[in-house]
C-alpha cells in the first residue's frame, strides 16, 4: 500500500505480543493505583500524573496524555513509521486509553499535532476501528480512496500488537459502541517535517517528552 496516495496503512505485529501484553498489564495495573489514590484521596482526580477519568472524549474512561512508557514506545516506533510512511517525522506525543463496555468513540479529526497519527492494539478484547471513504469507490485493494464524511466506514480490526497509521487530521475515524469487557489502545502522534510549523510543534510544544500537555515551551 502507498501511505501518501491511501492515507492509511496496516502495521501488523508493529511490536511483539509479549512487549504489547507488558504495556497493557503495566497500564491496567497503573489504572487500578490510580484508581485507589483517587478513592482513598490521597490524589484529586484532577491530578494527571496518575491519568484522569475526565476526558471529554469518552467519559469516565481511564486516559493518560504521555504516560512515560507510553512515550517510549512513541519514540521507539519512529523508525518502523518513516519505513511505513516514507515520510521523515517528528515526534509529538501518545495518549493511551483503556476503553470499558458500553464505550463510543464519536467520528472525529484530530489537530494538527496528529497529523499522522496510530493506534495500536495493546490488549483485551478487540474492537474494531472506522475510517470514512466513499464507498463509490470500492474496497481498498491498492487503489485510490476518496474519503468522504458521510460514509459508513471502512472496518479495520487490529490485533494485539498490530497497528494502524492513518492522516488523523483528515480522515474522520471512530468506534461504534464497545461490546467487550476491557480494551487497551496506546495512540501515537507525529508530524511531517515537511508540514509548515511542524519543526516548532515538535514533542507538542513541550521541552521534551514525558511532560504533560500543560507544559509547553
Amino acid at each position: 500500500m502507498n501511505f501518501e496516495k491511501e492515507k492509511y496503512i496496516i502495521v501488523k505485529n508493529a511490536i511483539s505480543e509479549d512487549l504489547a501484553k507488558f504495556c497493557y498489564d503495566y497500564f491496567t495495573m497503573k489504572r487500578q493505583v490510580a484508581r485507589t489514590m483517587f478513592d482513598t484521596r490521597y490524589i484529586s482526580q484532577f491530578t494527571e500524573y496518575f491519568g484522569v477519568w475526565n476526558d471529554s472524549q469518552v467519559l469516565d474512561t481511564y486516559s493518560h496524555y504521555s504516560d512515560i512508557v507510553m512515550e517510549t514506545l512513541l519514540v521507539k516506533l519512529l523508525p518502523l513509521m518513516e519505513k511505513n510512511t516514507k515520510l521523515k517525522l517528528n515526534t509529538n506525543y501518545s495518549y493511551a486509553r483503556i476503553y470499558k463496555k458500553g464505550d463510543i468513540l464519536k467520528r472525529h479529526k484530530d489537530r494538527f499535532s496528529c497529523e499522522i497519527s496510530t493506534t495500536l492494539n495493546l490488549g483485551g478484547d478487540e474492537w474494531p476501528i472506522f475510517l470514512s471513504y466513499n464507498e463509490n469507490v470500492g474496497v481498498p485493494d491498492g487503489k485510490k480512496i476518496t474519503f468522504s464524511s458521510n460514509s459508513k466506514g471502512m472496518e479495520i480490526n487490529l490485533k494485539q500488537g498490530d497497528m494502524l497509521i492513518y492522516k488523523g487530521n483528515e480522515i474522520e475515524h471512530w468506534r461504534e459502541e464497545f461490546k467487550g469487557e476491557n480494551c487497551g489502545q496506546v495512540f501515537l502522534h507525529y508530524n511531517n517535517l515537511k508540514t509548515k510549523r511542524s519543526k516548532e510543534n515538535i514533542y507538542d510544544r513541550r521541552p521534551h517528552l514525558g511532560l504533560p500537555a500543560w507544559f509547553k515551551k
